[in-house]
Protein backbone atom coordinates (compact mmCIF):
# COMPACT_ATOMS: atom_id res chain seq x y z
CA UNK A 1 0.00 0.00 0.00
CA UNK A 2 1.24 3.47 -0.81
CA UNK A 3 2.18 5.98 1.85
CA UNK A 4 0.33 9.21 2.46
CA UNK A 5 2.00 12.59 2.57
CA UNK A 6 3.36 14.44 5.58
CA UNK A 7 0.42 16.87 5.65
CA UNK A 8 -2.11 14.03 6.00
CA UNK A 9 -0.05 12.42 8.79
CA UNK A 10 0.06 15.76 10.64
CA UNK A 11 -3.68 16.30 10.22
CA UNK A 12 -4.47 12.81 11.51
CA UNK A 13 -2.21 13.31 14.53
CA UNK A 14 -4.31 16.31 15.59
CA UNK A 15 -7.55 14.47 14.77
CA UNK A 16 -6.59 11.64 17.13
CA UNK A 17 -6.29 14.16 20.00
CA UNK A 18 -9.17 16.58 19.21
CA UNK A 19 -9.51 18.11 22.69
CA UNK A 20 -5.85 18.14 23.66
CA UNK A 21 -3.03 20.56 22.97
CA UNK A 22 -0.36 18.71 21.03
CA UNK A 23 3.18 19.90 21.64
CA UNK A 24 5.61 19.85 18.77
CA UNK A 25 7.61 17.13 20.55
CA UNK A 26 4.45 15.00 20.82
CA UNK A 27 3.71 15.73 17.17
CA UNK A 28 7.18 14.56 16.14
CA UNK A 29 6.76 11.34 18.15
CA UNK A 30 3.34 10.77 16.59
CA UNK A 31 4.72 11.30 13.10
CA UNK A 32 7.56 8.91 13.86
CA UNK A 33 5.05 6.20 14.85
CA UNK A 34 2.52 6.72 12.06
CA UNK A 35 4.80 7.63 9.17
CA UNK A 36 7.73 5.45 10.17
CA UNK A 37 10.15 8.40 10.38
CA UNK A 38 13.08 7.72 12.74
CA UNK A 39 13.22 10.29 15.54
CA UNK A 40 16.84 10.98 14.61
CA UNK A 41 15.63 12.47 11.32
CA UNK A 42 13.97 15.34 13.18
CA UNK A 43 17.32 16.34 14.71
CA UNK A 44 19.31 16.23 11.51
CA UNK A 45 20.40 19.75 10.54
CA UNK A 46 21.88 21.30 7.46
CA UNK A 47 23.13 24.75 6.54
CA UNK A 48 20.48 26.98 4.99
CA UNK A 49 20.82 30.45 3.49
CA UNK A 50 23.82 32.71 2.91
CA UNK A 51 24.61 32.81 6.62
CA UNK A 52 24.91 29.05 6.64
CA UNK A 53 22.89 28.69 9.83
CA UNK A 54 21.86 25.08 10.49
CA UNK A 55 18.22 24.05 10.76
CA UNK A 56 16.25 20.81 10.81
CA UNK A 57 14.68 20.74 7.36
CA UNK A 58 12.13 18.14 8.49
CA UNK A 59 10.94 20.29 11.39
CA UNK A 60 10.68 23.26 9.05
CA UNK A 61 8.45 21.23 6.73
CA UNK A 62 6.25 20.27 9.69
CA UNK A 63 5.97 23.90 10.80
CA UNK A 64 5.12 24.98 7.25
CA UNK A 65 2.22 22.49 7.24
CA UNK A 66 1.15 23.76 10.68
CA UNK A 67 0.98 27.29 9.32
CA UNK A 68 -1.07 26.05 6.36
CA UNK A 69 -3.53 24.40 8.75
CA UNK A 70 -3.62 27.61 10.82
CA UNK A 71 -4.42 29.69 7.73
CA UNK A 72 -7.21 27.23 6.91
CA UNK A 73 -8.62 27.74 10.39
CA UNK A 74 -8.08 24.09 11.36
CA UNK A 75 -5.69 24.48 14.31
CA UNK A 76 -4.90 27.23 16.82
CA UNK A 77 -1.87 27.97 18.95
CA UNK A 78 -2.33 27.22 22.67
CA UNK A 79 1.17 27.97 23.90
CA UNK A 80 4.61 28.18 22.42
CA UNK A 81 5.08 25.03 20.38
CA UNK A 82 1.62 23.61 21.20
CA UNK A 83 -1.41 23.47 18.92
CA UNK A 84 -4.94 22.04 19.04
CA UNK A 85 -7.84 21.59 16.67
CA UNK A 86 -10.34 24.42 16.27
CA UNK A 87 -14.07 23.77 16.11
CA UNK A 88 -13.78 23.90 12.33
CA UNK A 89 -10.86 21.48 12.51
CA UNK A 90 -12.90 18.99 14.52
CA UNK A 91 -15.51 18.98 11.78
CA UNK A 92 -13.05 18.57 8.93
CA UNK A 93 -12.82 15.38 6.94
CA UNK A 94 -9.49 14.22 5.61
CA UNK A 95 -9.85 12.53 2.21
CA UNK A 96 -7.29 9.97 1.20
CA UNK A 97 -4.83 11.45 -1.32
CA UNK A 98 -5.29 10.41 -4.93
CA UNK A 99 -4.12 6.86 -5.71
CA UNK A 100 -3.12 6.23 -2.08
CA UNK A 101 -4.54 3.28 -0.15
CA UNK A 102 -3.58 2.52 3.45
CA UNK A 103 -4.66 0.11 6.15
CA UNK A 104 -7.29 1.68 8.39
CA UNK A 105 -7.84 -1.31 10.66
CA UNK A 106 -8.25 -5.04 10.41
CA UNK A 107 -9.58 -8.10 12.23
CA UNK A 108 -9.10 -11.81 11.73
CA UNK A 109 -12.00 -11.70 9.25
CA UNK A 110 -11.60 -8.45 7.40
CA UNK A 111 -9.77 -5.32 6.41
CA UNK A 112 -10.82 -1.66 6.29
CA UNK A 113 -8.84 0.51 3.89
CA UNK A 114 -8.48 4.27 3.76
CA UNK A 115 -8.67 5.22 0.10
CA UNK A 116 -10.96 5.84 -2.86
CA UNK A 117 -12.96 2.74 -3.72
CA UNK A 118 -11.73 2.62 -7.33
CA UNK A 119 -8.12 2.67 -6.13
CA UNK A 120 -8.78 -0.03 -3.51
CA UNK A 121 -10.79 -2.58 -5.47
CA UNK A 122 -8.98 -2.15 -8.79
CA UNK A 123 -5.87 -3.54 -7.06
CA UNK A 124 -7.58 -6.64 -5.71
CA UNK A 125 -8.29 -9.90 -7.54
CA UNK A 126 -10.04 -11.55 -4.59
CA UNK A 127 -13.29 -13.31 -5.64
CA UNK A 128 -16.31 -11.43 -4.25
CA UNK A 129 -19.62 -13.07 -3.35
CA UNK A 130 -21.59 -10.03 -2.24
CA UNK A 131 -21.40 -6.24 -2.28
CA UNK A 132 -23.75 -4.37 0.08
CA UNK A 133 -23.30 -0.63 -0.08
CA UNK A 134 -25.01 2.71 0.35
CA UNK A 135 -23.18 5.32 -1.75
CA UNK A 136 -23.53 9.08 -1.20
CA UNK A 137 -27.00 10.13 -2.32
CA UNK A 138 -27.54 12.53 -5.20
CA UNK A 139 -28.50 15.45 -2.92
CA UNK A 140 -28.72 19.10 -3.93
CA UNK A 141 -27.48 20.19 -0.49
CA UNK A 142 -24.14 18.41 -0.05
CA UNK A 143 -23.30 16.40 3.06
CA UNK A 144 -19.95 16.70 4.80
CA UNK A 145 -18.64 13.59 3.06
CA UNK A 146 -19.44 15.03 -0.38
CA UNK A 147 -21.86 14.01 -3.09
CA UNK A 148 -22.73 14.77 -6.70
CA UNK A 149 -26.00 16.47 -7.66
CA UNK A 150 -25.51 16.11 -11.40
CA UNK A 151 -27.47 13.14 -12.74
CA UNK A 152 -25.11 12.19 -15.57
CA UNK A 153 -22.04 12.60 -13.40
CA UNK A 154 -23.62 10.68 -10.53
CA UNK A 155 -24.56 7.70 -12.69
CA UNK A 156 -21.06 7.57 -14.15
CA UNK A 157 -19.54 7.83 -10.65
CA UNK A 158 -21.56 4.87 -9.35
CA UNK A 159 -20.80 2.71 -12.38
CA UNK A 160 -17.07 3.45 -12.17
CA UNK A 161 -17.07 2.83 -8.42
CA UNK A 162 -18.57 -0.67 -8.57
CA UNK A 163 -16.97 -1.74 -11.87
CA UNK A 164 -13.84 -3.31 -10.28
CA UNK A 165 -16.10 -5.15 -7.82
CA UNK A 166 -18.29 -6.52 -10.60
CA UNK A 167 -15.17 -7.77 -12.43
CA UNK A 168 -14.29 -9.93 -9.41
CA UNK A 169 -17.86 -11.05 -8.66
CA UNK A 170 -18.17 -14.83 -8.55
CA UNK A 171 -20.82 -16.40 -10.85
CA UNK A 172 -24.17 -15.82 -9.19
CA UNK A 173 -22.74 -13.23 -6.81
CA UNK A 174 -24.85 -10.22 -5.89
CA UNK A 175 -24.61 -6.44 -5.65
CA UNK A 176 -27.07 -4.64 -3.35
CA UNK A 177 -27.22 -0.89 -3.87
CA UNK A 178 -29.14 1.27 -1.38
CA UNK A 179 -30.07 4.61 -2.94
CA UNK A 180 -32.66 7.30 -2.32
CA UNK A 181 -35.75 7.61 -4.48
CA UNK A 182 -36.56 10.97 -2.86
CA UNK A 183 -34.61 13.14 -5.29
CA UNK A 184 -36.83 15.75 -6.91
CA UNK A 185 -36.63 17.75 -10.11
CA UNK A 186 -35.38 21.22 -9.34
CA UNK A 187 -38.20 23.41 -8.04
CA UNK A 188 -40.84 20.75 -8.72
CA UNK A 189 -42.67 18.13 -6.64
CA UNK A 190 -41.92 15.48 -9.28
CA UNK A 191 -39.22 12.92 -8.62
CA UNK A 192 -36.04 12.57 -10.64
CA UNK A 193 -35.88 9.41 -12.74
CA UNK A 194 -32.17 8.98 -12.05
CA UNK A 195 -32.90 5.67 -10.26
CA UNK A 196 -34.26 4.13 -13.43
CA UNK A 197 -31.45 5.58 -15.56
CA UNK A 198 -28.85 4.32 -13.08
CA UNK A 199 -30.33 0.82 -13.16
CA UNK A 200 -30.26 0.73 -16.95
CA UNK A 201 -26.70 2.08 -17.03
CA UNK A 202 -25.52 -0.62 -14.61
CA UNK A 203 -27.13 -3.28 -16.81
CA UNK A 204 -25.80 -1.85 -20.08
CA UNK A 205 -22.29 -1.00 -18.85
CA UNK A 206 -21.61 -3.74 -16.30
CA UNK A 207 -23.94 -6.54 -17.37
CA UNK A 208 -25.77 -6.95 -14.06
CA UNK A 209 -29.32 -8.30 -14.01
CA UNK A 210 -32.03 -6.95 -11.71
CA UNK A 211 -33.25 -9.56 -9.23
CA UNK A 212 -35.53 -7.24 -7.26
CA UNK A 213 -36.25 -3.69 -6.17
CA UNK A 214 -36.25 -4.35 -2.44
CA UNK A 215 -38.13 -1.79 -0.38
CA UNK A 216 -36.50 -0.77 2.91
CA UNK A 217 -39.27 0.69 5.04
CA UNK A 218 -37.99 2.56 8.08
CA UNK A 219 -38.93 5.25 10.57
CA UNK A 220 -37.75 8.05 8.32
CA UNK A 221 -38.57 11.58 9.52
CA UNK A 222 -41.46 13.37 7.74
CA UNK A 223 -40.63 14.68 4.31
CA UNK A 224 -40.24 16.07 1.77
CA UNK A 225 -41.05 19.10 3.92
CA UNK A 226 -41.56 21.52 1.01
CA UNK A 227 -43.94 19.30 -0.95
CA UNK A 228 -45.68 17.26 1.77
CA UNK A 229 -45.88 19.55 4.81
CA UNK A 230 -45.99 22.99 3.16
CA UNK A 231 -47.42 22.66 -0.35
CA UNK A 232 -49.43 19.52 0.55
CA UNK A 233 -49.01 17.99 -2.89
CA UNK A 234 -46.95 14.95 -1.84
CA UNK A 235 -47.16 12.17 0.75
CA UNK A 236 -44.61 11.63 3.49
CA UNK A 237 -41.87 9.20 2.49
CA UNK A 238 -41.25 5.98 4.38
CA UNK A 239 -38.89 3.85 2.33
CA UNK A 240 -35.68 3.66 0.31
CA UNK A 241 -34.73 1.40 -2.58
CA UNK A 242 -32.26 -1.45 -2.45
CA UNK A 243 -31.46 -2.68 -5.95
CA UNK A 244 -30.51 -6.36 -5.77
CA UNK A 245 -28.55 -7.37 -8.88
CA UNK A 246 -26.51 -10.36 -10.00
CA UNK A 247 -24.15 -11.23 -12.84
CA UNK A 248 -25.73 -14.66 -13.41
CA UNK A 249 -29.41 -15.16 -12.46
CA UNK A 250 -29.23 -18.88 -13.32
CA UNK A 251 -26.61 -19.40 -10.59
CA UNK A 252 -27.61 -16.76 -8.06
CA UNK A 253 -26.47 -17.74 -4.56
CA UNK A 254 -29.51 -16.52 -2.65
CA UNK A 255 -31.45 -18.92 -0.41
CA UNK A 256 -34.55 -17.73 1.43
CA UNK A 257 -34.31 -20.68 3.85
CA UNK A 258 -31.46 -18.80 5.53
CA UNK A 259 -33.76 -15.91 6.46
CA UNK A 260 -37.05 -17.60 7.31
CA UNK A 261 -39.23 -15.77 9.82
CA UNK A 262 -41.42 -17.16 12.58
CA UNK A 263 -44.96 -18.11 11.69
CA UNK A 264 -47.75 -16.01 13.17
CA UNK A 265 -49.89 -17.56 15.90
CA UNK A 266 -52.81 -17.67 13.46
CA UNK A 267 -50.73 -19.60 10.90
CA UNK A 268 -49.52 -22.06 13.54
CA UNK A 269 -53.12 -22.74 14.58
CA UNK A 270 -54.00 -23.29 10.91
CA UNK A 271 -51.23 -25.88 10.53
CA UNK A 272 -52.17 -27.57 13.79
CA UNK A 273 -55.78 -27.81 12.66
CA UNK A 274 -54.85 -29.64 9.46
CA UNK A 275 -54.78 -26.64 7.13
CA UNK A 276 -57.68 -24.90 5.42
CA UNK A 277 -61.03 -26.60 5.87
CA UNK A 278 -62.59 -25.17 2.76
CA UNK A 279 -62.19 -25.06 -1.02
CA UNK A 280 -61.85 -21.81 -2.91
CA UNK A 281 -60.72 -20.21 -6.15
CA UNK A 282 -59.64 -16.60 -6.58
CA UNK A 283 -58.42 -14.23 -9.31
CA UNK A 284 -59.91 -16.30 -12.13
CA UNK A 285 -58.26 -19.46 -10.85
CA UNK A 286 -54.79 -18.00 -10.28
CA UNK A 287 -55.04 -18.88 -6.58
CA UNK A 288 -56.82 -21.92 -5.20
CA UNK A 289 -57.43 -23.27 -1.71
CA UNK A 290 -57.91 -27.00 -1.21
CA UNK A 291 -59.53 -28.40 1.88
CA UNK A 292 -57.14 -30.32 4.12
CA UNK A 293 -54.13 -29.57 1.90
CA UNK A 294 -53.52 -25.80 1.75
CA UNK A 295 -51.37 -24.65 4.68
CA UNK A 296 -51.36 -28.08 6.28
CA UNK A 297 -47.61 -28.84 6.02
CA UNK A 298 -45.24 -28.21 8.89
CA UNK A 299 -42.57 -25.74 7.69
CA UNK A 300 -39.51 -24.19 9.31
CA UNK A 301 -40.86 -20.66 8.94
CA UNK A 302 -42.40 -18.17 6.56
CA UNK A 303 -40.60 -16.69 3.56
CA UNK A 304 -39.95 -12.96 4.05
CA UNK A 305 -41.59 -10.48 1.72
CA UNK A 306 -39.56 -8.04 -0.32
CA UNK A 307 -40.55 -5.14 1.90
CA UNK A 308 -37.83 -5.05 4.56
CA UNK A 309 -38.99 -3.31 7.73
CA UNK A 310 -35.98 -2.17 9.76
CA UNK A 311 -35.64 0.91 11.92
CA UNK A 312 -33.15 3.45 10.57
CA UNK A 313 -31.27 3.31 13.86
CA UNK A 314 -30.18 0.61 16.29
CA UNK A 315 -28.43 0.24 19.67
CA UNK A 316 -25.05 -0.45 18.05
CA UNK A 317 -25.33 2.65 15.87
CA UNK A 318 -26.30 4.85 18.84
CA UNK A 319 -23.47 3.46 20.97
CA UNK A 320 -20.91 4.11 18.24
CA UNK A 321 -22.20 7.67 17.69
CA UNK A 322 -21.80 8.36 21.43
CA UNK A 323 -18.24 7.02 21.42
CA UNK A 324 -17.27 8.99 18.33
CA UNK A 325 -18.80 12.19 19.73
CA UNK A 326 -16.85 11.75 22.97
CA UNK A 327 -13.68 11.42 20.90
CA UNK A 328 -14.45 14.78 19.28
CA UNK A 329 -14.69 13.23 15.82
CA UNK A 330 -17.32 14.14 13.19
CA UNK A 331 -20.58 12.20 13.33
CA UNK A 332 -21.44 10.39 10.10
CA UNK A 333 -24.76 11.76 8.88
CA UNK A 334 -25.99 8.72 6.94
CA UNK A 335 -25.34 5.24 8.28
CA UNK A 336 -27.31 2.01 7.93
CA UNK A 337 -28.65 0.02 10.88
CA UNK A 338 -26.97 -3.36 11.27
CA UNK A 339 -30.22 -5.21 10.57
CA UNK A 340 -30.32 -4.29 6.87
CA UNK A 341 -26.86 -5.54 5.78
CA UNK A 342 -27.16 -8.49 8.18
CA UNK A 343 -30.35 -9.67 6.48
CA UNK A 344 -28.84 -9.29 3.01
CA UNK A 345 -25.64 -11.09 3.99
CA UNK A 346 -27.55 -14.03 5.46
CA UNK A 347 -29.84 -14.22 2.43
CA UNK A 348 -27.14 -13.92 -0.23
CA UNK A 349 -24.11 -15.72 1.24
CA UNK A 350 -23.59 -19.09 2.90
CA UNK A 351 -22.09 -19.51 6.35
CA UNK A 352 -18.79 -21.33 6.51
CA UNK A 353 -18.14 -21.09 2.79
CA UNK A 354 -15.24 -18.60 2.97
CA UNK A 355 -17.22 -16.03 0.99
CA UNK A 356 -16.16 -12.38 0.80
CA UNK A 357 -18.53 -9.45 1.48
CA UNK A 358 -17.43 -5.97 0.38
CA UNK A 359 -18.54 -2.36 0.71
CA UNK A 360 -16.84 0.35 -1.36
CA UNK A 361 -18.49 3.20 0.62
CA UNK A 362 -17.69 2.02 4.13
CA UNK A 363 -18.72 5.07 6.18
CA UNK A 364 -18.77 3.70 9.71
CA UNK A 365 -18.43 0.17 8.30
CA UNK A 366 -21.94 -1.13 9.02
CA UNK A 367 -21.78 -3.78 6.29
CA UNK A 368 -18.39 -4.85 7.61
CA UNK A 369 -19.71 -5.01 11.19
CA UNK A 370 -22.67 -7.15 10.09
CA UNK A 371 -20.34 -9.47 8.17
CA UNK A 372 -18.02 -9.69 11.18
CA UNK A 373 -20.93 -10.64 13.47
CA UNK A 374 -21.98 -13.40 11.06
CA UNK A 375 -18.48 -14.84 10.68
CA UNK A 376 -18.10 -13.73 7.05
CA UNK A 377 -14.89 -12.38 5.56
CA UNK A 378 -15.14 -8.72 4.61
CA UNK A 379 -13.31 -5.90 2.88
CA UNK A 380 -14.36 -2.26 2.94
CA UNK A 381 -12.99 1.07 1.80
CA UNK A 382 -13.67 4.60 3.03
CA UNK A 383 -12.40 7.88 1.61
CA UNK A 384 -12.51 9.98 4.79
CA UNK A 385 -9.91 9.32 7.49
CA UNK A 386 -12.11 10.53 10.35
CA UNK A 387 -14.80 7.98 9.46
CA UNK A 388 -12.18 5.22 9.35
CA UNK A 389 -10.95 6.14 12.82
CA UNK A 390 -14.47 6.53 14.21
CA UNK A 391 -15.76 3.35 12.60
CA UNK A 392 -12.83 1.36 13.99
CA UNK A 393 -14.27 1.81 17.49
CA UNK A 394 -17.03 -0.64 16.61
CA UNK A 395 -14.46 -3.42 16.09
CA UNK A 396 -12.16 -3.04 19.07
CA UNK A 397 -13.45 -6.22 20.70
CA UNK A 398 -13.11 -8.32 17.54
CA UNK A 399 -10.51 -11.09 17.34
CA UNK A 400 -7.27 -9.86 15.79
CA UNK A 401 -8.25 -6.18 15.82
CA UNK A 402 -5.49 -3.72 15.08
CA UNK A 403 -5.25 -0.17 13.79
CA UNK A 404 -3.14 0.79 10.81
CA UNK A 405 -0.06 2.84 11.59
CA UNK A 406 -1.58 6.06 10.22
CA UNK A 407 -4.43 5.82 12.76
CA UNK A 408 -2.72 4.30 15.81
CA UNK A 409 -2.48 6.64 18.79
Amino acid sequence: MEKIGLFEHIALTYVKAPDTSVSNDDLYRGLSASAGIPMAEFDKKEAIGTAGKEYSTLKRRVRWHQQTMKQLGLIENQARGAWRLTRKGKEMLTPAPASVVMLGFSTDLGIAIWGACQDVFSRSDEPITLCVTSPPYMLRNPRAYGNLDNEVGYIDFICRSIEPIVKNLVPGGSVCLNISQDIFEKGLPSRSMYCERLLLAIHDRLGLHLMDRLVWESNKPPGPIAWASKQRVQLNVSYEIVYWMTNDPSRVRSDNRRVLQEHSEQHLRLIKGGGEQRDGSYSDGAYTIRKGKSFSNQTAGKIPKNILKFSSTCADKRSLAKTVDEMGLPIHGATMPLALPKFLIEFLTGAGEDELVVDPFGGWFRTAKAAQSLGRRWMSSEMMGEYVLGGSKGFEGADGFRLGSAFAV
